[in-house]
């Protein structure tokens, strides 16, 4: 069976939710919603229809639609959620899903009880070294783990780095900054790995360059985090280091697995890039990776075939209520870390 897609958001939407779509086996973009750039993405994509709002488009082609896939900011990720579900629509929205705790615990309930099919796009769970970190842990081959350590290192919030201000990246009031862009990320999969709910967290956002410069020279306030560090027991024994640094001289990801009798370490430059190594004692083994199934479609975006592999669960969750794909609950979750560690607008 095909689905029929509404996507909503324009930015990231049309750089990775409409390619995805128009790709994937079992999905079909029929519709695109934006403000702004919606016609042209949808003459980019060869979408048939575009709106200015979600509300637009429920009103012209709801009963045309199967899925509202939100990659709006995420300010407005509450109202088209809530939205979409009103509406009847299994609904995937992008990370975070929401600035608020008590907005995403509303959402969470929303789906849950509406009995629509849910996902947030945590789609980095779906790199080739992940799964096979995630397999060794499962199928036992790495027990007693009892630290996680996601990282994940940049250049592009350096003080030396010219970005033009914008209505909402740099506010943290509407979330911006690297709390939006990776923590949520990093934080979910440290969970996924590790299992258990998150029995406590704590941490920090940090802002080390409050003066942002643009192109031409001019200069603006900025409120957001280049910076987010948290700590977290899992429970079992386990306990989470994870942490976002956009101010550093290197580009580097790292995920850690440590346990009593052997370590997992994937790294690389970006989480979709990853080599991993399997230590067992004084021993270290490059551990053979499988091919992502959409990996070709890498050179429309770098992060298509993950988005795709996660489509690929998300269509199992809306055929049958079963599958792996990351919902709200999980969202939620890391959501209370994100709260506990200051990211509440």
């Amino acid at each position: 069976m095909t689905y029929r897609v509404g996507i909503v958001g324009s930015g990231f939407g049309g750089r990775v939710h409409a390619p995805a779509y128009t790709l994937h086996p079992q999905f079909e973009a029929v519709a695109i919603a934006s403000p702004n750039n919606a016609q042209k993405v949808a003459d980019e994509r060869k979408i048939p229809h575009a709106f200015p709002s979600l509300d637009a488009m429920l009103a012209a082609m709801g009963s045309e639609i199967d899925v509202i896939s939100i990659s709006t900011p995420p300010f407005d990720h509450y109202a088209a959620v809530m939205t979409a579900v009103a509406a009847g629509k299994h609904v995937l929205c992008e990370k975070p899903a929401g600035i608020r705790l008590a907005d995403v615990e509303a959402m969470t309930a929303a789906v849950e009880k509406a009995g629509v099919a849910n996902a947030v796009a945590f789609e980095y769970r779906y790199t080739s070294a992940l799964q096979a970190i995630k397999e060794l842990i499962v199928n036992g081959h790495l027990p007693g783990v009892r630290q996680i350590e996601v990282s994940r290192f940049g250049t592009e919030m350096r003080a030396e780095t010219k970005r033009p201000p914008s209505s909402w990246w740099y506010d943290k009031a509407k979330g911006g900054g690297l709390a939006n862009a990776f923590m949520p990320h990093i934080i979910d999969l440290a969970l996924w790995l590790g299992g258990p709910p998150v029995k406590s967290a704590s941490g920090f956002l940090r802002t080390a360059n409050p003066l942002r410069t643009a192109p031409d020279g001019s200069t603006y306030a900025s409120d957001v985090s280049d910076g987010c560090f948290a700590l977290a027991e899992l429970g079992a024994g386990i306990a989470a280091r994870m942490t976002v640094d956009g101010t550093v001289s290197i580009d580097q990801s790292t995920i850690a697995v440590h346990a009593e009798g052997r370590t997992a370490v994937a790294s690389g430059a970006a989480l979709t890039d990853l080599t991993l190594f399997v230590i067992d004692g004084e021993e270290s083994d490059e551990y053979e990776l499988a091919p992502m199934t959409y990996g070709k479609y890498s050179n429309v975006y770098y992060s298509v075939p993950h988005f795709m592999a996660l489509l690929d669960d998300f269509a199992e969750r809306i055929a049958t209520g079963g599958g792996n794909c990351p919902t709200f609950a999980d969202g939620l979750a890391v959501q209370r870390v994100l709260a506990a560690i200051g990211f509440e607008a």
